[in-house]
């Protein structure tokens, strides 16, 4: 499959179940209080294809930009005298808020369901991730360098915040892109505390500190007829050491391509048993190669039914906490707008997902309903969470705000929504120009 039909195919995938859940939690609660659903639309504009099945015309439409469900009389604001008992307008307020509630809530629902499958029918992560932040390399000229942190010591805590795993330092330090951020570390029996400025890595300005666990190398494929295939290197194979030296993920690397034509002595795990042999890289250009895939060493985590419960909850929190922290940062300008993905990034993560199996899309397509369904909750017109906050703020005063307001509430819904919908694109693009936002500049 080519690389933009694959992409086109994943992203109607991924897009496809989530817009889907999301409009079904509109489409069910509205049938459940007794509403009448005149529209089940997947996408915008006009309809490309569809069936009508009683008082509903389900239907494909052109821009698949998301979807939504048209529920009668939820726009006669100036006819309410006409209302029949089914229509949106009919109903008490508290029906209509569970109405719009239900989408987001089912996006939320789907992550939580989508990462306990995955928990149980296991998940590979990289063993670093889960163990405490001890650094085992620290990369020349970085900002971990520069602040004099050392080899050895272990991260208690980043801005105040504990870090208890090697995961809550990466989330800590990359959602921090060009931040001054407080670390606290313990070294020998001392407590110390530091101060770094963080750069930006990636078009994604992830924040980077250059401090690394030690995290061991695991062989991921072998090339035939390789270096490594001749000196015994098998898929599996965990690399504890070159030349009597322990050797970490970030450096293993660098040691290969210094040492072109020249016998290292391996010392390699393989099934609970450690062996020694000896490898010389091949010489390919100016550099040193071994022909091996390699990956941070995994283990594969499985949870039973009601573990896997917990444990969905839990990383769903965290992960809730992480999007509503960086959506405050970024109206505040703390955080950087290439940290958003619009419909071009969504694609392309989503063919990488694709492309790397099954759970690998699962969990991307619960991280991304999370994700739409904490967004959606933003108390702005465009969103539900714009519809939910009219519909409380009419139950405090109650009474129904006028036609000419709502109408005014819509048309500021429209336009940021289209505003939105421009940026989004418009920094996807950015992101793969030379200079950026100045690439549009005619000067």
């Amino acid at each position: 499959m080519s690389s933009i039909l694959g992409t086109i195919v994943a992203f109607a995938i991924v897009f496809g179940v989530i817009v889907f859940v999301h409009e079904f939690g509109h489409f069910f609660m509205g049938k459940l209080v007794r509403m009448k659903v005149e529209v089940f639309s997947w996408g915008y504009g006009k309809r490309i294809i569809g069936f009508k099945k009683g008082d509903t015309d389900y239907r494909l439409s052109l821009i698949p930009m998301g979807g939504y469900v048209k529920f009668s009389g939820e726009e006669a604001f100036d006819n309410k005298d006409k209302l029949e008992p089914h229509d949106f307008l009919a109903k008490k307020r508290w029906q209509r808020f569970l109405v719009i509630l239900m989408g987001p809530a089912m996006n939320i629902f789907l992550a939580v369901i989508l990462v306990m499958i995955i928990n149980m029918m296991g998940v590979t992560v990289p063993e670093y991730q889960q163990q405490p932040p001890v650094i085992g390399w620290i990369e020349p000229g970085s900002p971990a360098a520069k602040a004099n942190l050392k080899i050895n010591d272990e991260i208690l805590s980043i801005n105040q915040k504990r870090t208890r795993t090697w995961a809550d330092v990466e989330l800590a330090v990359g959602t921090k892109p060009k931040r001054k951020i407080s670390v606290q570390v313990k070294r020998g029996e001392k407590i110390l505390n530091f101060e770094l400025m963080t750069e930006s890595r990636t078009d994604y300005e992830m924040g980077y500190a250059g401090f690394f666990g030690k995290i061991l190398t695991q062989v991921a494929m072998v090339s035939p007829q390789s270096a490594a295939e001749k000196g015994g290197l098998k898929p599996g194979d965990v690399i504890l050491a070159i030349n009597d030296q322990p050797v970490y993920y970030y450096q293993f690397v660098d040691i290969i391509q210094k040492n072109p034509r020249r016998e290292l002595e391996f010392l390699v795990e393989r099934q609970g048993e450690r062996l020694t042999l000896k490898i010389t890289p091949r010489l390919e250009g100016k550099i040193g190669k071994l022909g091996i895939l390699q990956t941070p060493k995994s283990v594969v985590k499985k949870y039973g039914f009601l573990a896997s419960i917990g444990q969905s909850i839990n990383q769903n929190v965290k992960l809730t906490f992480l999007v509503v922290n960086f959506v405050k940062e970024l109206i505040s300008g703390e955080a950087s707008t290439r940290q958003l993905g619009g419909p071009i990034e969504i694609a392309n993560f989503s063919y990488a997902a694709f492309r790397m199996g099954f759970l690998a899309m699962l969990s991307w397509i619960a991280l991304f309903s999370l994700q739409l369904g904490i967004i959606n909750l933003i108390p702005i017109p465009v969103l539900d969470g714009g519809q939910i906050f009219v519909l409380a703020l009419e139950g405090i005063f109650r009474r129904d705000f006028s036609p000419k307001v709502k109408q005014i509430v819509i048309q500021i819904g429209f336009a940021i929504f289209v505003f939105l919908i421009a940026f989004v694109i418009l920094n996807d693009i950015q992101k793969r120009l030379p200079n950026g936002w100045e690439s549009f500049l005619p000067w």
